[in-house]
């Protein structure tokens, strides 16, 4: 079976290893046929199942600074590689929430990805974190993961993924929930809905982000938070 080495929107890349995201949008799981010797880097918990010909090592990549870095940004302290040691073989990779999953082969360009999105990437892609004290007033935490090199980088969302392609001085209004990735070096603000705070709050919308094109902006049709929200209606309470 010939899987895609692409998807749509990505940017220029060299040869990635063969995929397949299946069961889109609401249950994703990723679908990775390893050559012999080939390696990708996954988040802790996200691996579903496995052919025998592939092994994995977890351990802390980076040293202990890039740990702390990834908790801050909301992914796992520990990361695992799969490689397939013992000659070609299937990976199949999940993240723990319903939703899809996106496929973005770089090449050479760098994305910004915000908490929690991050699933997989491939061993030559690089991965920093990034301090964004303007994340602080929209609730979305104080750190983004930017990943860049070569090779493919999976992406999960909660729920459906939306994907915009933004033209050079396009201004576009994202609230901050659902803001998934975007390019890096794309204008980014941080600002409220409304004019004043009570209309902000009263709106339920808060704070949004402001993208400025050019670049690619992925942005999810669901959020943790309003799903929690929505769960905590049908709890009963007692007291």
């Amino acid at each position: 079976m010939t899987l895609s080495p692409s998807s749509p929107g990505t940017f220029g890349y060299r040869s990635v290893m063969r995929h397949e995201i299946l069961y889109q949008p609401s249950y994703a799981i990723a679908r990775l046929l390893l050559e012999h010797g080939e390696s990708i880097q996954a988040e802790s918990g996200a691996m579903v199942s496995m052919s025998p010909t592939i092994t994995l090592e977890s351990k802390i990549h980076g040293g202990i600074g890039k740990m702390f870095g990834r908790l801050l940004g909301g992914e796992s302290a520990f990361q695992t590689t799969f490689t397939a040691s013992h000659g070609p073989g299937e990976l199949m990779l999940a993240p723990s929430a319903p939703g899809d999953i996106f496929a973005l082969p770089l090449g050479g360009n760098a994305m910004m990805v915000t908490s929690g999105c991050y699933l997989a990437g491939d061993v030559g892609l690089q991965m920093e974190t990034q301090a964004s004290f303007k994340g602080l007033f929209g609730g979305e935490g104080l750190f983004m993961m930017r990943l860049f090199g070569q090779g493919l980088l999976l992406v999960s969302s909660f729920g459906a993924i939306h994907a915009l392609q933004l033209a050079p001085g396009q201004p576009y209004v994202v609230d901050t929930g659902h803001l998934v990735a975007f390019s890096d070096g794309m204008g980014f603000q941080v600002r409220r809905a409304a004019r004043s705070l009570l209309g902000s709050l009263t709106s339920g919308e808060g704070y949004v982000c402001e993208m400025t094109g050019p670049g690619l902006v992925y942005i999810q049709t669901r959020t943790p938070m309003g799903f929690g929200s929505w769960v905590g209606n049908f709890i009963p309470r007692t007291g």
